[in-house]
């Protein structure tokens, strides 16, 4: 099974930038789709955005214009750049991969986003 690490989370203030990256231990390129998805406390998780085999993103509204997906093939890893974070961004990140066209097979642990007002 795809072994998937995220880094990148951290305490920071509204309107300020994160960075997160989502290490795999298998060829990303082979994948059907990577995603980030997020949890607050209290919440259920939530889809942020995704990439399919196509390179096509999509991002949910509430992030749009202020998130971007990309992924670097050859570092076989996938980020995800916020900007103008809200506290209503505040949650735990999730990367996912979907690795063989079955649904999001391979999850990581999260890493904590804390944006304070």
């Amino acid at each position: 099974q795809v072994q998937l690490v995220e880094s990148g989370g951290g305490l920071v203030q509204a309107g300020g930038s994160l960075r997160l990256s989502c290490a795999a231990s298998g060829s990303i390129y082979s994948f059907h789709v990577m995603a980030w998805y997020r949890q607050a406390p209290g919440m259920q998780r939530e889809l942020v955005c995704d990439i399919n085999s196509a390179g096509v993103v999509y991002c949910a509204d509430y992030v749009t214009g202020r998130f971007t997906l990309t992924t670097d093939n050859a570092k076989n890893t996938m980020y995800l750049q916020m900007n103008s974070l809200k506290p209503e961004d505040t949650a735990v990140y999730y990367c996912a991969a979907d690795t063989a066209n079955v649904g999001f097979d391979s999850w990581g642990r999260g890493t904590q986003v804390t944006v304070s007002a």
